[in-house]
């Protein structure tokens, strides 16, 4: 299972990953692990593209988010909170949060 937005005024005019996230824990029983997995390496094997995205590996592009939480948990649980840190795309920061 994915987990995702497509994000257009048609059909999903929201694009908040982790609110998508939290309401697949609260409304589908899934554990803050299997959101994040499904918003990540499985939304990549949906789109055909977990060889070079959607995990972090040696040998695929270093995309990633880092989070401005104690526990990982947090990420579902704290919906509506932008706990956005950095972006990392390709292996170079591209947002950082002023301190």
């Amino acid at each position: 299972m994915a987990l995702a937005s497509d994000f257009n005024p048609g059909t999903c005019p929201m694009g908040n990953i982790p609110l998508v996230m939290n309401l697949a824990s609260i409304m589908m029983g899934l554990s803050p692990e299997q959101s994040i997995a499904c918003a990540t390496i499985n939304g990549a094997h949906a789109l055909r593209r977990a060889h070079e995205v959607g995990s972090l590996e040696p040998g695929k592009l270093a995309d990633c988010l880092l989070c401005a939480c104690e526990d990982y948990r947090h990420l579902t649980y704290r919906f509506g909170v932008n706990l956005i840190d950095t972006v990392i795309k390709r292996g170079k920061i591209i947002f950082q949060r002023k301190p």
